[in-house]
Parts: C-alpha cells; sequence; structure tokens
C-alpha cells in the first residue's frame, strides 16, 4: 500500500511538471523545457519502476491511473495560474468609446482602435496585446464600459518591437505604484 501511496504522489508531480515543460516547449523556452525534461524523467522512471516491478499489485497501477489524472487536473490548474506567455485580444464594438480606451491605456494596456464593416453598419475593433495574467482583468474592463462587445482572444507565436515590448512594463509599473498609494491611504 506504501508504494501504491508513492506512485500516486509521483504521478501528482510528474503530471504538473509535464503539462509545464510542454508550455515551455511551445513558448521556445528551450532551458527551463529541458530542466524540467530531466525531473520529469527521473520521476518517471521511479513511479513506473515501482509498477512495472509487481504488474500483479492492481493498487500500483489503479494509484499510477488516478494519479495521472489527478495529475492532469493539477496541472491545468497550475497553467492557469501562471499564465505564461501573451495574448492578442480583440474587441468589436458598435461605436467609438474613448472613455473605454482610456481606461484601458490608463491600466497599462496597450491599445489600437480601427473602424470595420460589420454585416450592416460600420463598427470598431479594439486590438491589445497583453500578458496572459491579465486577460480577466481587459475582459473585466471591456464587460464594464461595453455590454455589446463582441471580444475573442488568441496567442500570437511571437511578435516584435511595438508598445508592449517597452512601454506596458513602464506603464504596468505606474499602476502598480498607484494601486499601492491607493491602498495606503
Amino acid at each position: 500500500m506504501l508504494e501504491a501511496l508513492i506512485i500516486f504522489c509521483a504521478q501528482l508531480l510528474f503530471v504538473p511538471i509535464l503539462t509545464l515543460r510542454t508550455i515551455m516547449m511551445v513558448k521556445s523556452q528551450k532551458g527551463k523545457a529541458a530542466g524540467l525534461g530531466v525531473l520529469e524523467g527521473v520521476i518517471y522512471v521511479v513511479a513506473i519502476g515501482i509498477v512495472l516491478s509487481d504488474l500483479s499489485n492492481y493498487y500500483n497501477m489503479a494509484a499510477y491511473a488516478l494519479g495521472f489524472g489527478a495529475g492532469l487536473y493539477i496541472g491545468a490548474m497550475v497553467e492557469e495560474k501562471l499564465a505564461i506567455g501573451y495574448v492578442t485580444i480583440e474587441a468589436n464594438i458598435p461605436q467609438p468609446n474613448d472613455e473605454l480606451v482610456a481606461r484601458l491605456r490608463e491600466v497599462g494596456f496597450s491599445v489600437s482602435t480601427s473602424s470595420v464593416q460589420g454585416i450592416e453598419t460600420e463598427r470598431y475593433m479594439l486590438f491589445c496585446t497583453a500578458r496572459r495574467d491579465r486577460e480577466k482583468e481587459f475582459y473585466r474592463i471591456i464587460e464594464t464600459f461595453e455590454e455589446r462587445a463582441f471580444v475573442a482572444s488568441y496567442e500570437p507565436r511571437s511578435f516584435k518591437g511595438g508598445y508592449i515590448t517597452k512601454g506596458m512594463r513602464r506603464r504596468r509599473e505606474l499602476f502598480n505604484k498607484k494601486r499601492a498609494a491607493k491602498k495606503s491611504a
């Protein structure tokens, strides 16, 4: 029974590490992915070694499978919390909304605007690239200012230059200072 517990716990570590390693590979962070791969390999060899040492022990096999499933869930939660990378968000709104654009820029989002032709009328698009950990914040602001917005997001594979590489860092630092000042007041 102790072996089954070890296997289960190993899977709780193994699968989230597998998830993070895969994300690092997709995001071209090769060094981090390699380091996680080494750790993943060690955990895998230990867990599978225990399982294969006694194929008549169904508790060990069940612990492996249950640990794998639980590990997937934990890995997904960890990935969601870390929100590694960037997201490009497009908001399609019915008319220009200077107050919305000003608020998004005030809190550090890069926003470009453009008029576009909808099926029946002219509409307006807001384009933004931001860190993934701020995506929900963007959606909340849009919801507050423009209930009828159509918003879609996707992950860019790469980008170069522009506001995001310089200005976002500076604006976010300013935003955090203002937030800290408000909390201390």
